[in-house]
């Protein structure tokens, strides 16, 4: 599946530039169109359209202010203004001068990647700490700087032939660093996709992916060919794109600013609950409905296992497994009775047999909806044992599915230091001696050893979890 949902963003960025090749080459006849008025509204439009996301985003942005809402605003709004310029200098529209419009290009290349690729940034990175910092004169100096460019561009274009971007050495340079950042970008954007499945952050890597064509074909192409074109349509798409980007990333939460500020939040449980699906958010919410303990023991579970899983290496991807089996692993008890669920005694055997089906049953009504073997393996399995003794399958060692290993460390971990009707809560280092007794025996060596250095690492890691998830409105609070 992975494979296929990287295929369309390389295809939708190699094509184009193979177009461009064949023209340029002359493989196929690369016709001349010398159409300033057609030049000046495709440019004219690019720069409306992209003023237009700089603006939805930078409303965001100054509501919730957040820095890296920020610079993704600035990166359209740099490329709205410097496309803008490189429209009004359309040779024989208004001007009569050839270099502005190159510049004007070359620059709205350069100022929108920095921004953006800025905008993927960690949180912590001491750039973005630094701008942070100044975030409240960031977009009025910036955009003071962009109207006086603009301004003396227009009234003496010939004061740009200072800065010499289109010709060698710096349109290489140029082109380099461009390529460089947007790839990084992009990188880090599907990355985050393939965790959340975001919308706008899958029309990033494309826009970004565009760039780096677009910055290819500004340096290589014949000005008025039909191959120098090909850049044109590309930014108009890459507008295109992003504004749809913006419409269904709305849909997430049905509220703009909400829903990019989802894009770039620090907190641990809105990154787990922004990313999974209405049927597994259906299924947390009939197991609160049932049991409220068993609703928090999820999220806290789901939690510890997404660090533990973080720490052992695994892909966004199967983090998102983790977290959608880790929400549903319990979600079988729906149909155990509340006298044996809630029971503050030993149980009976007859009730431990009931109790015991809960994997089984839980495996079943997600199979039924759908779920993928990664998450199913986590809900049937998740109660296996190391060494075979446990249930549903009694499997042992390396068959018992991985990622059900990492749940297993998370699910105890929780179950002892979490307060029961029949006992009290254990401390931190008791439970983590209990676990460190029984790897090898009940939980795989390698996740315990990876929970225990993460844990003396990361206090906040167990911390946080047990501190905000406690009580029913928390996690109604969480799952609404």
């Amino acid at each position: 599946m992975k494979s296929y949902r990287l295929l369309w963003p390389l295809i939708a960025v190699s094509f184009p530039y193979l177009l461009f090749e064949v023209l340029n080459q002359g493989i196929l006849k690369d016709e001349l169109f010398r159409l300033p008025r057609g030049h000046f509204y495709i440019v004219s439009l690019v720069s409306l359209l992209s003023s237009i996301i700089a603006i939805a985003v930078g409303i965001a942005g100054v509501r919730i202010r957040n820095i890296k809402v920020s610079f993704l605003s600035l990166s359209f709004f740099s490329l709205g203004i410097m496309f803008s310029i490189h429209g009004l200098a359309t040779p024989d529209i208004f001007l009569h001068d050839y270099h502005l419009p190159a510049i004007a290009a070359q620059l709205s290349m350069l100022l929108a990647t920095i921004w953006v690729w800025l905008s993927s940034l960690p949180s912590d990175n001491p750039i973005v700490d630094f701008l942070a910092k100044r975030q409240r004169w960031l977009l009025p100096v910036w955009t003071i700087g962009l109207v006086i460019f603009a301004i003396i561009g227009i009234i003496n274009p010939h004061l740009t032939h200072v800065i010499p971007l289109q010709v060698m050495p710096l349109n290489v340079i140029l082109t380099i660093v461009i390529l460089l950042l947007n790839s990084m970008t992009a990188f880090r954007y599907y990355q985050s996709y393939l965790f959340t499945r975001f919308p706008l952050q899958l029309s990033i890597v494309y826009c970004s992916g565009w760039f780096i064509v677009s910055q290819l074909i500004m340096v290589r192409g014949v000005e008025w060919n039909l191959s120098w074109w090909i850049y044109h349509f590309l930014l108009l798409a890459s507008m295109i794109v992003m504004i749809s980007g913006l419409i269904k990333q709305y849909g997430v939460k049905g509220n703009l600013t909400e829903s990019v500020r989802s894009l770039y939040t620090n907190d641990p449980f809105e990154r787990v609950m922004n990313s999974i699906g209405q049927s597994v958010k259906a299924l947390v919410n009939a197991t609160e409905k049932k049991d409220i303990y068993t609703a928090g023991h999820t999220f806290r579970v789901t939690l510890y296992a997404l660090k533990l899983a973080e720490e052992l290496g695994l892909k966004p991807e199967q983090l998102r497994a983790i977290v959608q089996g880790g929400l549903v692993h319990d979600v079988g008890k729906i149909s155990v009775p509340d006298a044996v669920l809630n029971k503050p005694g030993k149980l009976l055997p007859d009730e431990r047999v009931i109790i015991e089906k809960h994997p089984l049953d839980g495996y079943e009504i997600c199979r039924e909806l759908g779920f993928m073997k990664e998450e199913l393996g986590i809900i049937r399995s998740h109660h296996e044992k190391w060494n075979g003794s446990g249930y549903p399958d009694h499997l042992k060692g390396e068959d018992i599915p991985f990622f059900a290993r990492i749940v297993a460390v998370a699910d105890v971990y929780d179950a002892l230091t979490s307060e029961r009707a029949y006992r009290k809560a254990w401390p931190h280092l008791e439970a983590m001696k209990f676990l460190s007794e029984n790897k090898g025996s009940h939980f795989d060596p390698i996740c315990v050893d990876a929970w225990e250095k993460l844990c003396l690492r990361s206090p906040s890691v167990y911390q946080y979890p047990s501190q905000v998830i406690e009580d029913e409105l928390a996690i109604r609070q969480i799952s609404s």
